[in-house]
């Protein structure tokens, strides 16, 4: 469960990234959609960080 728990900002990176790459193929480039691509991509950099550092 640890395991899981100190990848979920890397699972969260991957999210974005994949509705990033999905946008930007289909060339259906909102701002919402890339919004939500970058909020996810942010937050989960900050949720690997913070995990890491108080998760043993």
């Amino acid at each position: 469960m640890k395991d899981l728990l100190k990848n979920a900002g890397l699972i969260v990176i991957l999210v974005g990234v994949i509705i990033l790459a999905i946008v930007i193929f289909t060339k259906s480039q909102t701002n919402a959609k890339l919004a939500i691509s970058a909020i996810l991509v942010v937050g989960g950099l900050l949720l690997h960080i913070f995990i890491n550092k108080y998760v043993k």
